[in-house]
């Protein structure tokens, strides 16, 4: 299988917290792997979509929800000022659509701010999230996403 997406979404019983912070029937939340910023969330449809405008309705509906209470709960978990929200899925075996949901914290420099928060990602190992940090913050998430509901 070439989606990497995919690839996890089939395996939901047996993902880790960082690669599960929550899911319904249309959506998997999860922390970016190759994020040096904590909280850096991404939002991907359970089945194989390569363009927004081949979501379904019922889809579009849950992508709007997902988006405010992840921002919410980003909020209440990490201080951040506001969220960025950005699709592009364009990356090699990254096509499956996927929306970067990135808290904007209150001291994040200007150099870094809108679109250059993007060399955030990609980042080299050593100044990654770890995977314990990852799985700490999937895990205060997913408690402030089921004691504010949705």
């Amino acid at each position: 299988m070439d989606c990497f997406t995919c690839h996890n979404n089939v395996r939901i019983g047996s993902l880790s917290p960082r690669e599960l912070v929550a899911v319904d029937h249309h959506w998997r939340i999860a922390h970016a792997f190759d994020s040096a910023l904590p909280g850096w969330l991404v939002l991907v449809p359970r089945r194989h979509v390569t363009s927004i405008a081949d979501l379904t309705d019922a889809e579009a509906a849950g992508l709007g929800t997902w988006q405010v209470r992840l921002s919410r709960a980003l909020g209440a978990v990490t201080g951040c000022a506001k969220t960025y929200l950005v699709q592009f899925a364009e990356k090699e075996g990254f096509a499956h659509v996927h929306f970067h949901v990135v808290p904007r914290m209150p001291d994040l420099p200007e150099d870094r701010r809108g679109p250059r928060v993007f060399a955030y990602l990609g980042a080299p190992q050593d100044q990654r999230v770890d995977e314990r940090q990852q799985d700490e913050l999937a895990a205060a998430l997913r408690a402030q996403l089921d004691h504010v509901g949705g």
